[in-house]
């Protein structure tokens, strides 16, 4: 079975990813694409990671587990969604790192459902966003504290990346930027599925929902209606187009309200991203979707 770990990260999705895949779930289980709801399993995996810390998995532990989070709903893939795969956000930065433990958490995954075909996504953002973001959602008061010392300029996604893929070298990866999430939004979507580039989905506009006006949108669909052949790539230049007239300011804005948080700071932690996104794009067995 193809089995696929949506693994966040925090401050990236709010589960919008996991909405649009349940609104999908009918059709995607015609194509032989299970997409159970998160109770059947965000708690059950986490126990079971847990206890896989001090003993091996017992040989029955994969079908039971299976069959619990399947039930009775045979599928060729199977689509799971949590930005706490790899820890709850009050250990997103533990080790002075991103998610220090996320490549032993895909081990354990690997191990748990071994001969199965495991495949990991994971979105990354602009560390001058992630971490206030990150700080007003853990337990901390003291900034340096939720970062356990790590001087922000210093925290790289590439180190993760390569984790990783060093550590799971048969495990698919699959990486993309937040910030770019609207414009691939479908892609993303249809990748998690494993269909085909031109299959309907339902959903494939609701992010672009979000952050734009009512006016744009109603403009947008009807632009949409009179250009039905539109390309891939041809409808991702007409999405930025749109945002950039109708975006609504209040979403696209990112709230940097971090003592300290100076434009100078955002600037360069901005750049170093950028230099670590090209990094990550030419890492090998990555695979990068770019708008």
């Amino acid at each position: 079975m193809q089995i696929v770990f949506h693994a966040g990260a925090h401050n990236t999705d709010e589960d919008r990813i996991l909405k649009c895949l349940l609104k999908n779930r009918a059709d995607f289980s015609n194509l032989g694409v299970n997409v159970p709801p998160p109770g059947r399993y965000r708690k059950l995996l986490h126990q079971t990671l847990l206890a896989m810390s001090d003993t091996a998995p017992s040989p029955e532990a994969r079908d039971i587990l299976l069959e619990t989070i399947v039930e009775d709903e045979p599928c060729e893939r199977l689509l799971l969604s949590n930005e706490s795969f790899f820890c709850v956000p009050n250990m997103a930065l533990r080790g002075g790192q991103f998610y220090d433990k996320g490549h032993e958490r895909v081990q354990l995954l690997s191990q748990l459902f071994k001969g199965d075909e495991i495949e990991i996504f994971l979105s990354i953002c602009n560390p001058a966003t992630y971490l206030p973001a990150q700080f007003r959602r853990t337990k901390y008061d003291n900034f340096n504290d939720m970062t356990f010392g790590a001087d922000p300029y210093d925290l790289r996604w590439s180190d993760l990346i390569y984790r990783i893929r060093e550590n799971n070298p048969n495990v698919s990866l699959t990486v993309w930027c937040n910030e770019d999430t609207p414009l691939i939004w479908a892609q993303v979507i249809r990748e998690l599925a494993g269909i085909n580039p031109n299959e309907k989905i339902k959903g494939g506009f609701d992010l672009i929902s979000e952050i734009m006006t009512a006016e744009g949108m109603k403009r947008f669909r009807a632009y949409l209606a009179d250009h039905v052949d539109l390309s891939e790539i041809q409808k991702r230049r007409v999405i930025s187009a749109f945002l950039d007239k109708f975006g609504r300011d209040d979403m696209i804005e990112e709230e940097l309200d971090l003592l300290g948080w100076t434009d100078t700071l955002v600037q360069d932690l901005s750049e170093l991203y950028d230099e670590d996104v090209f990094e990550i794009s030419r890492i090998p067995g990555v695979n990068f979707i770019t708008p």
